[in-house]
């Protein structure tokens, strides 16, 4: 069954009862309407997400694809214990790949957003990002390429407040002066949510930034060299 208004219901409900007895009592739905049509929406994407890259985890589990439902609240000063964000990710394994790009899909009862990019991406990585833009690796320049041909995934990432590369073109001055770098398509399309289309819309994106995911794993590779 795919993603549905009742999914959304349902971490909204939770979310406010914010009570772990509410959520006992309501686990099935919580496994009904949003564990498996999250498993099967894994499960769907999955071959097709190891062609792009053999390496990535497609397991269909919590803690593997899946996010968790209950908050980490160590460090937070908000200790409500549930989130109405639910998320797919495909990535290489954290235990080997420490903060590895990789390939989304989020939603909440605000919206939805996809695409490819780090969640949080290491310094040392960043670094080897701009080395490999300036010295106009080809995994860059079919990244750009990528990038420049289609209009759906802006380019985010927090900024430096002063350019590192002043002298630079502010076409590549806007991949060099990041923190971070991810490619999102942010929608409110709920029809499109929930519908048979989501598989094939989202690998049709996912396939489109290929290119950028393969710079990037490039770039941490070279990063992990360094460290070895």
């Amino acid at each position: 069954m795919p993603l549905s208004g009742e999914t959304l219901d349902f971490l909204l409900e939770n979310k406010i009862h914010d009570s772990r007895i509410w959520y006992q009592e309501n686990k099935p739905r919580y496994q009904k309407l949003v564990l498996e049509p999250m498993r099967e929406l894994v499960e769907k994407l999955a071959p097709s997400m190891l062609e792009i890259d053999s390496q990535l985890v497609v397991e269909p589990k919590v803690d593997r694809t899946i996010s968790r439902i209950y908050r980490d609240t160590r460090f937070s000063k908000d200790k409500s214990l549930y989130r109405d964000v639910m998320w797919i990710v495909f990535c290489r394994d954290k235990k080997s790949y420490p903060c590895p790009p990789g390939f989304v899909l989020e939603f909440s009862p605000e919206g939805f957003r996809y695409g490819c990019g780090f969640y949080q991406a290491a310094p040392a990585v960043m670094e080897q990002v701009r080395r490999l833009i300036l010295k106009k690796d080809k995994a860059f320049l079919a990244a750009k390429k990528a990038f420049e041909g289609q209009n759906l995934f802006p380019m985010s990432g927090k900024r430096y407040k002063r350019s590192k590369y002043p002298e630079q073109p502010e076409m590549l001055r806007q991949w060099l002066d990041r923190r971070n770098l991810d490619f999102l398509c942010e929608s409110e399309d709920f029809e499109l949510l929930f519908s048979e289309e989501l598989p094939k819309t989202l690998l049709e994106g996912f396939q489109t930034l290929a290119p950028i995911y393969h710079f990037l794993i490039r770039a941490m590779d070279f990063a992990l060299e360094k460290t070895h």
